[in-house]
């Protein structure tokens, strides 16, 4: 025994040992969540973006971009607001009615596209509120050449 000036008493066998049992264990843990973390941010969650020409095959909540063809009409504050989405590019034939209710952005109208949350319900895409997202074309346009 060791007795430091006016301190506790040190033995040899109170020194602590590092154990290399707890220290795989807690390397195999932390590995565990790391591959759990990357899995759910890579395919665990999201959801699947489609255009409308794509919509038939999925099922359940989707991601639907388009655009807007005819005239929408009706509330979205009160029975809804339907409109017909079409492919963004290409000349798909598939038109898909959208009925949404909620606040509409102030860029909605024919010839914008647009993405939508929801899903398909007897023939009609069916939008969850708030999920209304418009995308400004001037945005998507090749750049001007400055002379």
């Amino acid at each position: 025994m060791r007795r430091a000036a006016g301190g506790p008493v040190y033995t040899s066998s109170v020194a602590r040992k590092g154990s290399p049992a707890r220290l795989v264990v807690a390397l195999s843990i932390a590995a565990v969540l790391a591959v759990f973390l990357l899995y759910t941010s890579i395919a665990g969650g999201g959801t699947p973006a489609v255009a409308p020409s794509e919509l038939a095959s999925y099922t359940g909540i989707v991601s639907l971009g388009g655009q807007v063809v005819g005239r929408p009409n009706g509330d979205p504050h009160g029975e809804g607001l339907r409109f017909v989405l079409k492919d963004i590019a290409g000349d798909a034939p598939d038109r898909v009615t959208v009925l949404y209710r909620g606040s509409v952005p102030d860029q909605f109208r024919t010839g914008r596209d647009l993405v939508v949350e929801g899903e398909l319900r007897g023939g009609v895409f069916v939008a969850e509120p708030g999920s209304m997202v418009t995308k400004c074309p001037s945005k998507y346009a090749p750049a001007s050449a400055s002379s």
